[in-house]
């Protein structure tokens, strides 16, 4: 819970184990299913990020990995839930990692594509890329979103909102007014072309600044997004200055939270990978939502 010193009861916990585990009446049944929405509401003004592993609001609430587990959790899903998660307002996650099994792999191609099954053609490339990019050091676990938009790239459900045309970053020692980096960034979206610079406490936050300054001029919608979590691991240390980095971003819109991941043997290019993720997610589910209303929901 938040509140001063040690902090107040969690009711995101409290509010379910008395209703749904005790049966003590909280709040109309109704409203249960606002639980999670209502949780990262309050997350996001307050600047306090909920936890993955919160009983029932955590992103990893209701998260499952590795092939018999999840194959489980799909016919039996009591014996590894503890609630439904649609009732308080979560949702079950399938895990993706060198762990995974088919049946979990098929599980979420599905969500993606309904229409794919497991002798399709468009399965086998997107496996093959799959354990290309995990070869790579690309983990998908904690990365769904990068996961997503691998296999919608593959299938061509979408192309790129935007086209880099070159990025230049300078960082400055000692800091300027406050801050050590620049970056000067120039995109094209059609026929267009949009140049920028921006400011800010290191290099990737100055080309996130400017990346998203640039895009602002296409698509406004963009400033309801923002970075929450950046997060950096060397995947080969023994290759000193020379190693390949994992770069894990956590962005949110305040609705919802979004992971995408970036590789590479340059710390910018492993998070510029992971800032593009980031914002064509964020631009194609726009682009959903405004296709789902104008055909009336269906």
């Amino acid at each position: 819970g938040f509140g001063e010193r040690c902090g107040n009861a969690n009711l995101s916990t409290i509010i379910p184990n008395l209703q749904l585990k005790l049966g003590y009446s909280c709040i109309p049944d109704s409203n249960m299913s606002q639980l999670t929405t209502t949780a990262r509401y309050i997350a996001e003004v307050s600047n306090i990020p909920i936890v993955g592993y919160e009983p029932y609001v955590g992103n990893s609430a209701f998260a499952h990995k590795a092939g018999m587990h999840a194959d489980g959790v799909t016919k039996v899903s009591q014996s590894f839930e503890h609630v439904d998660p649609a009732v308080v307002g979560n949702s079950r996650r399938f895990l993706i990692s060198e762990m995974a099994g088919r049946t979990t792999l098929m599980q979420k191609l599905q969500n993606i594509c309904p229409d794919l099954t497991r002798d399709s053609p468009q399965t086998k490339e997107i496996t093959d890329i799959l354990k290309k990019l995990e070869f790579e050091g690309y983990q998908f676990d904690a990365a769904e979103t990068s996961f997503e938009l691998v296999v919608r790239r593959q299938l061509q459900q979408y192309k790129p909102f935007f086209e880099l045309v070159h990025f230049k970053i300078i960082g400055e020692k000692p800091a300027v007014v406050g801050y050590n980096s620049s970056a000067t960034i120039k995109i094209r979206v059609g026929d267009k072309e949009e140049i920028t610079a921006a400011e800010g406490d290191g290099p990737v936050h100055a080309l996130d600044s400017a990346l998203r300054k640039a895009l602002y001029v296409f698509y406004p919608e963009l400033r309801k997004s923002r970075l929450s979590d950046y997060k950096v691991r060397v995947l080969n240390p023994q290759a000193a200055t020379a190693a390949k980095v994992r770069v894990l971003i956590e962005s949110t819109d305040g609705e919802d939270v979004w992971s995408t991941v970036g590789v590479s043997t340059d710390i910018i290019e492993a998070s510029w990978i992971a800032l593009v993720d980031s914002i064509e997610y964020k631009l194609l589910k726009e682009r959903q939502k405004q296709k789902k209303l104008a055909t009336g929901g269906n």
